[in-house]
């Protein structure tokens, strides 16, 4: 016969398995629903499932009317200039609060919090009416702008960080044995740097490709981009348009975030605001 032990450590299951099945559901119930919409033709309340099934909507969205082609490239020619300015501001950044003893350190870090610390659209109204006056609203430039100001935050954190989890001493047998200090820069601290910079720059680069109320603001409707066609497609009602958008835009951010696992280590993120 079952012990009480026993018996209470079964009943114990039953609360964690509910706990678990509802997490569940809520993280996977959305994904679950968002790929039945992108296979269907027809479904409606009170239905539980899709009533037809079928790939029409493919088609609309990468027909040339669609926009979603056009949307994407700007999407990703956006993003990658934005890892661009971030890293090459971010760079010399990071690798001066981890090396320099400067006098205001920490609050030069807090500094780059700055565009997280207000409303994105107050900041993005009064953004958009400077541009226009200059003639970067509606302009690839200007929203990679907007997007860096939001980039740098993760472009400067993360290269201190990782410029600061790299003993100082390799830096210095270097040196000591006659490599000037680019060299020394370029063949052993950049290197050694790598796996930090590059989980910044896939931080960057997932920020820019989900941002919308900067694209919208200063982009729109010159510059189309697929945070602009998902909310366009949903507002309008049209699911099936909304969710196979929505799905471009997450499977870039699923396998970058398994890069991100993969090379930012516990050791460089310790080093944060050190």
């Amino acid at each position: 016969m079952m012990s009480n032990r026993s018996r209470l450590a079964a009943l114990w299951w039953i609360p964690r398995g509910l706990i678990f099945g509802l997490m569940a559901f809520f993280i996977f119930g959305p994904l679950f629903n968002m790929l039945l919409w992108t296979v269907t033709e027809k479904w409606y309340f009170p239905h539980a499932l899709p009533l037809e099934y079928g790939f029409s909507a493919w088609g609309r969205v990468f027909a040339p009317r669609g926009g979603a082609l056009e949307s994407l490239g700007n999407s990703l020619i956006v993003a990658i200039l934005t890892v661009a300015v971030s890293l090459a501001l971010a760079i010399p950044a990071g690798y001066a609060l981890a090396r320099l003893k400067l006098p205001l350190r920490s609050l030069i870090l807090l500094a780059f919090l700055i565009p997280q610390a207000f409303p994105n659209l107050t900041v993005y109204v009064n953004v958009a009416r400077i541009f226009y006056e200059i003639g970067l609203n509606g302009t690839i430039a200007g929203v990679v702008l907007v997007h860096a100001s939001h980039g740098l935050v993760y472009a400067v954190w993360i290269a201190t960080a990782a410029f600061s989890a790299i003993d100082v001493e390799l830096e210095q047998a270097a040196r000591s044995i006659g490599a000037g200090a680019l060299r020394t820069f370029r063949d052993i601290t950049l290197p050694l740097a790598a796996p930090g910079l590059l989980a910044s720059a896939i931080f960057v680069f997932l920020e820019s490709l989900d941002e919308f109320t900067g694209s919208y603001f200063v982009g729109a409707p010159d510059v189309n981009m697929l945070p602009l066609l998902l909310y366009t497609a949903g507002s309008g009602g049209n699911y099936q348009i909304a969710s196979i958008t929505a799905l471009l835009l997450l499977v870039p951010s699923l396998i970058f975030m398994l890069i991100v696992e993969r090379f930012l280590k516990a050791d460089v993120l310790s080093r944060v605001g050190r």
